[in-house]
C-alpha cells in the first residue's frame, strides 16, 4: 500500500534556552536559542538573519482575517541576530518578548531569507 510522497519540512528546530543575561540581570528583549545540528560558531553563521517562529496554542479562538478561519494556534515571529559563544547557540529577537514558559520549548527556524 503506497502512501503518497513524504512531506518535506521547510524548517529546522531549535530550543529556547532563556534570556540573554549577565551575572545578576536578565535581558528579556533577546533570547538564546540552541539550533539542532549546529555545533560551533562557524556553522551558526549560516542561520544569521533567518526567521524564527514560536508556535503555541491559546485558549480562545482568534478572529480569522480575510479568508482565514479562526484558529487557536498563534505565532510569535523573531529573527536570528548573532551567535552567542562558541557552541552553536544564537541570539534572537522576537516581535514581542518570549514569555518564560517558553524556556525549553521548540521553535521553528525557517530557512529563509537566503543569503547564498
Amino acid at each position: 500500500m503506497s502512501q503518497g510522497p513524504t512531506p518535506i519540512r521547510l524548517y529546522t528546530k531549535g530550543i529556547v534556552l532563556g534570556y540573554k543575561r549577565g551575572q545578576r540581570k536578565q535581558r528579556p528583549h533577546t533570547s538564546l536559542v540552541k539550533l539542532e545540528g549546529v555545533r560551533d560558531k562557524r556553522e551558526a553563521g549560516f542561520y544569521l538573519g533567518k526567521r524564527l517562529a514560536y508556535v503555541y496554542r491559546a485558549h480562545k479562538l482568534n478572529k480569522g482575517k480575510g479568508d482565514r478561519k479562526p484558529s487557536k494556534y498563534r505565532v510569535i515571529w523573531g529573527r536570528v541576530t548573532r551567535p552567542h559563544g562558541n557552541s552553536g547557540v544564537v541570539r534572537a529577537k522576537f516581535s514581542t518578548n518570549l514569555p518564560p514558559k517558553t524556556f525549553g520549548a521548540t521553535v521553528r527556524v525557517m530557512l529563509y531569507p537566503s543569503r547564498i
